[in-house]
């Protein structure tokens, strides 16, 4: 299975190409999209939506795998991240390509074995697991590969009790 896993933002989208299944796990790719701080939303989501389908159509991933927005105080910032959000959403779906979303908590906890865990262990395990010679740098590249391998471990062991309780309802 490839999962292209998204760390959602307007400025910076963090994003990261796994192959694998459940307890394997290796990069095909990884990186920041940044975009212009100076040019206008509707501009911004453009060139996200140019780089995003690139990957899309470079990759040819089996799913996205993007982190889920939660609620914070600065709304701006949970619009804009919603904004990016919607792009993943967009360009997969035309292609057909299923998004699926899990919450901070549930990617740290499945690359770290805690929901607790900060940028640093969660950098550090994805680094050992996937095991690459420096850590992805920044955070959001990081991130975007503690997405795809939460997806290829959690996404397989749903996927298969999913079919296990197809099978049993036959």
């Amino acid at each position: 299975m490839r999962v292209l896993g998204m760390d959602p933002g307007l400025t910076r989208c963090g994003l990261g190409v796994v192959d694998g299944r459940a307890g394997r796990a290796s990069m095909v790719a990884v990186g920041v999209v940044r975009t212009p701080s100076d040019a206008e939303a509707s501009q911004r989501l453009i060139f996200l939506e140019r780089e995003f389908e690139g990957w899309l159509r470079k990759f040819t991933p089996d799913v996205v795998a993007v982190e889920r927005v939660f609620a914070d105080t600065n709304v701006t910032q949970v619009m804009n991240t919603a904004h990016a959000t919607a792009i993943a959403l967009l360009t997969a779906g035309k292609r057909g390509i299923p998004v699926v979303f899990h919450t901070p908590t549930e990617v740290k906890a499945s690359v770290t074995g805690t929901g607790r865990a900060d940028k640093a262990q969660v950098t550090a395990m994805v680094t050992r697991i996937l095991k690459l010679d420096s850590p992805p740098k920044p955070a959001d590249a990081a991130d975007a590969l503690a997405l795809a391998i939460c997806h290829l471990w959690r996404g397989a062991a749903t996927a298969r009790l999913d079919a296990l309780a197809k099978a049993g309802a036959r």
